[in-house]
């Protein structure tokens, strides 16, 4: 029986109680990979959510999936160690082929593969994805990989990844979306053709540069048409945006949640610091900027679910819920004082996490020009 997303919530709440503020403030502080967590939450199915129920997942919607990923950061997580086995379905379940989906989908589920890998970004493109220069070269039944991708999360803790390179030279098209295609490389075999440089951020965040050199894929592991992955790839993309903007949702809530909280019961001068105007106004305007911003999340995720492809929904929600869980971050912040910068409260974690996805995957300002272009009508800015 499929649960509700409410029953969904309630089980995914109940599942973080058991990780609480002390073990991520460890895992923070160590800079370590929750495998404690990330088991618990595909041994619970959760994580196989999208994945459908003949290949051993749960066979639940985008929406569903919005509604764990909020939870977990709710309740004081980082679901960023995990998402991207629900995004990359994205690609994946739409694109890929009835022996992919056979061969990999079913240990993905059961937790004995991790597809944690979304390899798109590289340092001279940034989020240009048409400059990319990573190129794959088809040599019979293999393509050979060569080239370099940077930010790429949690390649250290995934079997398989999702790559995107490009197989014909832009040079040689009209159209500069065209030739680029899709691979689901299996890391187990790459050997000495894969290297990886972590990369120290503020956060938590497990981000690497990786380099390719040689790496041989097998012609059976692209997904769908040669030269047509930017296409198939922007599946996996605005799957992340509704995703991702579950988690600055959730981050927004936990700020709200842990504000009232503490303005409600910390006295100074002889009353609630939640009495005065100056403190629980903001706090209630935060609130109402994340309520707003899951409405959008949520028409975004319905029209996902629906078949909808435009980018339109996917990239006003990311843009919408970064900036309500930054207002937010400030908010509790400012009502925290001193305390908000001291470890025990987790603020200050949850503040630097946040900040994050004003900036990535996609940079708010290409939101900005995406909006203003594609949906007004408007001459590019650029």
């Amino acid at each position: 029986m499929k649960l509700s997303r409410e029953q969904l919530a309630t089980a995914v709440r109940a599942l973080c109680a058991d990780f609480g503020h002390d073990y991520w403030q460890r895992a923070d502080e160590a800079r370590a990979y929750p495998h404690e967590f990330v088991e618990a939450l595909t041994d619970a199915g959760h994580l196989a959510c999208l994945i459908p129920e003949e290949y051993g997942g749960m066979g639940l919607g985008l929406r569903e999936a919005c509604v764990i990923l909020e939870e977990i950061n709710r309740s004081g997580g980082n679901a960023a160690a995990c998402h991207a086995q629900m995004y990359t379905m994205g690609t994946l379940l739409r694109h890929g082929s009835a022996d992919q989906k056979e061969r990999y989908l079913p240990g993905i589920a059961a937790g004995e593969l991790r597809l944690q890998a979304f390899a798109v970004t590289e340092p001279d493109a940034g989020s240009d994805t048409t400059r990319i220069r990573t190129v794959a070269e088809r040599r019979g039944d293999h393509y050979v990989v060569s080239g370099q991708k940077v930010f790429i999360s949690r390649v250290l803790q995934s079997d398989l990844m999702v790559l995107l390179a490009r197989t014909t030279p832009i040079e040689e098209l009209e159209k500069r979306t065209a030739g680029l295609s899709v691979f689901l490389v299996d890391l187990r075999d790459a050997g000495e053709a894969v290297r990886v440089n972590p990369i120290d951020t503020m956060i938590n965040h497990e981000s690497c540069e990786v380099f390719f050199d040689g790496m041989e894929v097998p012609a059976a592991n692209r997904i769908g048409e040669e030269g047509r992955g930017f296409r198939y790839i922007m599946s996996g993309m605005n799957a992340e945006r509704i995703l991702l903007a579950s988690e600055s949702i959730g981050d927004g809530l936990y700020f709200v949640d842990r504000a009232s909280d503490y303005a409600s019961a910390r006295k100074v001068f002889g009353r609630e610091i939640g009495a005065n105007q100056g403190v629980q106004f903001p706090i209630a305007d935060a609130y109402m900027d994340i309520r707003a911003a899951a409405a959008v999340r949520d028409e975004a995720a319905r029209e996902y679910d629906g078949g909808e492809t435009r980018g339109e929904g996917p990239n006003m929600a990311k843009y919408l819920a970064s900036r309500a869980a930054w207002k937010a971050a400030n908010v509790a912040m400012d009502t925290f004082g001193g305390w908000g910068m001291a470890t025990e409260y987790g603020i200050e974690r949850k503040f630097r996490e946040a900040r994050l996805y004003m900036v990535a995957p996609v940079a708010n300002n290409l939101v900005l020009s995406h909006v203003a272009t594609h949906v007004l009508g408007m001459p590019r800015s650029f």
